[in-house]
This record gives C-alpha cells, structure tokens and sequence, in this order.
C-alpha cells in the first residue's frame, strides 16, 4: 500500500511526464503523443571562429556533417532582405530578395538553397544581370569570386512553396519549412533545414546572419517575422486593403531560426519584470490560447534567474496551426495545442533563446547542445512547480532513455534518418543532473549561466563546450561527455 505522500509524488511525476515527454518539438519541441526520438553530435568540423563580427553577421559557414547536401560553405552570408506578398487566395508567394554576401573562398559560382516549386525571374549581382542555374534545390550564380569578396545579390521570384521532407520519425511533423493553413494563412518551422522552400538561403547552421522583413498580405491577414515590429500599416491596392509590416531582426540568426507567418492574428503585447517587451500573436477569436501563452512573464523571469539577462530585445510568442514548436530567434512559434502552448513548453522554448540561438551549433552532430539544456531547464521548471525532486524526473527519464538511445543512436552521434528524436533530449538532460551533482549546485548553476556569453552572436561544436567545462571546473570531463553523449548505452546513474 503507498502512502499519501507516495501517491502525491508519483502523481506529480506522472504530470511531469505527460509534459516532459514534448521537450522535443523540431529543435525544442515534440508533440505530447510522441515519446523520446533521435539526433547527434561529435568532433568538430572546424574551428569556429569567425572572419569578422559575428555581431554584424560575420560567421564561417562548414560543409554540415549530417546533411551535406544542404548549405554551402563557400558563402558567408550576411544579411538577407526578404520582401515578400503572399496571396491566400492563390497560394503565390511573390520575393525581392536582397542578400549581402561575403564568399570565403576562390570560385568559379556562389550557390544558395532554393526549392524548385519557386521561380527565379530576374537575378543580378552587384548590380548587373547574372547567369544562374536552377537544378533541383541548387540556386548557382556563376560569377567568378575571390576570398573574402563582398558581394550583393538581387532574387525576384514567385511560385506556390510548399513543405519539404524531413530526415524524421516523429508523430509531430513529417515536413518542414512554408506550410499553408486551411483558410489560406502560412507559416514556418524549418529544422534541420526548409527555409529553402521560401527564399534563397544558405540553409545550413553555422551561417549567420541579419534580417530585414516587409510583409505584405490582403487584410485582414497580417505577417510576422523575427525581431522588432518597425512599423505596420493598411494600404490600398485597387479594390484591396493590404496589410503591410516590417520587422528587423539585428541579432544574427541560423536559417533554422527564422520564421514568417500569415494569418489573422490578434496582438496584444506585455512586459517582463525587467522590461523585455513580449508580444503575442495569436489566431482570431481564440481567448483561450492568449490566455494560456501569457504565462511568458513567469516563465522568461524564472530563466532569467538562472541564465542571466535575457539575450535580446524583444520576445515574441507566435500561435499557429501545428502540433509542433520552435525556438525560432526571438518569435517563438508555437502550435495551437494544449501542450504545445503549456508552460513547461514555454520554458523549454524561451530556454532555447540562450541554448540555441544566442550560441549555435556549428552542425547537426551537436544539436545535444541545443536540446539536452534546454530539456534539463524544463524539468528542473518542472519539478519546482510540482513539489517534486528534480531526481524523481530525471528517474522517469532514465526508464526510457536507454531504449531511445538504442533506437537512434548516441546523442552525438546520431542515425541522421532519425533527427530530433528523444535521445537527444533526455540522454543529455540526465548528463547534466549528473554533472550538477558532481560539481554541486553552485558551480554548476554558474558555469550554465557563463557558457552562452563565450560564444554570443555565434557558433560552437562539441571540442568547444566539452573542453570549456573541463577548463573551467578544473576536472577533466572528457571521459564523461564521450560517455554520455557518444556512448552506445546510457552511463550509470550516480
């Protein structure tokens, strides 16, 4: 027979679970039906420096060790302007695409991503008319470049986008990138890649780079995008009222992390507790998700406590017609689900502003990096709003992690047909409770806060992280993180 106090825990853990289980929903998200799935992680492919500020978009671009064929590291892109109108009627995206670009080697073309369903009318560099080839998703400009040469290419373009495949087993999603609602609306989630299905990008994550956005859109619908809302207005285009907005994102971002959205959206914005302006954008006539996202106060000040300063100027919570979620830079997006709008998703994906996006991988091997602190936050978040100990989560973790391992391989080392599964969430997660308790809670608690700030703005690997917390614990941790993360089974538990 159990006691009072053992049912309340076991209850609690049980609700902890019924949450928990979501800390995957495309690169921080999962749907709650969906148990643990896969990603990966391991040596680096370069080193991670960059040519220049990364603040202003410098970054140097790597040939992805998990899905090669997508990016290229011949270019360095800087900053992309994307004026966009969409038609919901028609389902046409119409493009003027500005990209600044810094090409990091000699060659005889720069090439970006660009999905075929989308038309090239016109394409110019540095001013002038330029050949180009559009095969298959290759968008290749042939111009001959120099190392270090700047460059600006121009991209008009249209066409009726649509999702493509992702490397996945998940129950969540099966595509990414534009996806078109019912009643002509659109959105974006795009890990590990699908930007390309909308504007030419070099779709890959160790590519920074600054965006600027006009959206354009028959009213009622509105657009949203990262970044600051600089301005929005009703303009008359014959018997039509557009709605026009434009929005800057001016801290670098990986492709992955960019989102635009159509649709009829209600705002309503708020202020955290240390002043970061939060807006909300959420369906029409849809109070009850509102009220359920508003939780993004509590939870950025709970992070807050932990990690610092939140990393940016603006927050945004973005609802839409998904099961899934993503830390998209600064816009959160959000399905309009029960758990894809819970608190503990909130958490995960605010969480993911430090662990993500502030500091990037610099491939798909350590997406660990990403997932397993931000599943970590979540159930410590968790535990604290349940009265459970932090153990009694990581125990129900541990009932399942080994068997997620088994099905998709270590954390950094991951089957790439089985990308954002659950090994990379919760192996890693279970990693840093050990780590917390073998270093105790006030160093570790303080080396998790100092990380993101060591590469702000953009991208670090697995020999970069793993080699920092030796240097700054003073313990030499190799053996434990090759343990955890390349292991073919879960390490004892302390």
């Amino acid at each position: 027979m159990r006691t009072a106090a053992e049912q309340r825990t076991r209850r609690a853990v049980a609700v902890l679970a019924s949450g928990l289980l979501a800390a995957a929903l495309v690169a921080g998200c999962t749907s709650e039906d969906d148990q643990p799935s896969p990603p990966s992680a391991q040596a680096s492919p370069s080193p991670s420096t960059t040519a220049g500020d990364p603040a202003q978009g410098f970054s140097t671009p790597v040939e992805d060790r998990v899905y090669p064929d997508v990016g290229d590291p011949g270019v360095d892109a800087l900053h992309y302007d994307l004026r966009l109108a969409w038609d919901p009627g028609s389902r046409t995206l119409d493009g003027v695409e500005t990209v600044e670009l810094r090409a990091t080697t000699d060659a005889d073309h720069l090439q970006l991503d660009l999905a075929r369903p989308l038309e090239v009318t016109r394409l110019t560099l540095d001013g002038a008319d330029a050949p180009y080839r559009h095969r298959g998703k290759d968008l290749v400009v042939d111009a001959a470049v120099t190392r270090d040469s700047r460059h600006t290419l121009v991209i008009r373009y249209s066409g009726e986008p649509g999702p493509v495949p992702a490397p996945v087993q998940r129950k969540d999603f099966s595509e990414t990138g534009w996806t078109v609602t019912d009643d002509g609306g659109a959105w974006t989630m795009q890990e590990p890649y699908g930007a390309y299905s909308w504007y030419a990008v070099n779709d890959q994550p160790s590519d920074k780079a600054l965006y600027d956005f006009t959206l354009r859109v028959p009213a009622p619908f509105v657009g949203v995008a990262n970044g600051e809302l600089l301005d929005r207005e009703q303009v008359r285009g014959g018997p039509v009222t557009y709605t026009v907005t434009r929005w800057r994102l001016d801290a670098p971002a990986s492709s992955y992390l960019v989102t635009v959205a159509f649709g009829d959206f209600t705002t309503v914005t708020d202020e955290s507790s240390t002043g970061v302006s939060i807006s909300y954008w959420t369906p029409a006539g849809r109070p009850d998700l509102l009220k359920r996202v508003r939780r993004a106060p509590e939870a950025l000040a709970w992070l807050e406590d932990r990690l610092g300063p939140y990393p940016f100027d603006t927050l945004g919570i973005l609802v839409v017609d998904s099961q899934s979620g993503m830390e998209t830079q600064t816009m959160i997006t959000l399905g309009d689900t029960r758990y894809a709008t819970s608190p503990e998703v909130l958490v995960h994906e605010i969480a993911h502003q430090w662990y993500g996006d502030l500091v990037t991988p610099v491939d798909w091997r350590d997406m660990w990096m990403n997932e397993g602190m931000a599943t970590y936050l979540q159930g410590v978040w968790m535990a604290e709003d349940q009265g459970v100990a932090i153990t009694d989560v990581m125990d129900y973790w541990a009932t399942f992690e080994d068997d997620e391992r088994a099905k998709a391989g270590p954390p950094a080392d991951y089957d790439p047909a089985f990308f954002g599964s659950s090994n990379v969430y919760y192996g890693p997660a279970l990693m840093w409770d050990e780590l917390r308790q073998r270093l105790g809670d006030d160093e570790f608690w303080a080396l998790v806060r100092d990380w993101p700030g060591v590469h702000a703005d953009g991208n670090a690997d697995y020999d970069d992280i793993t080699s920092w917390w030796s240097e700054r614990s003073g313990e030499d941790l190799s053996g434990f993180f090759d343990s955890w993360l390349l292991g073919e089974t879960t390490p004892d538990r302390g």
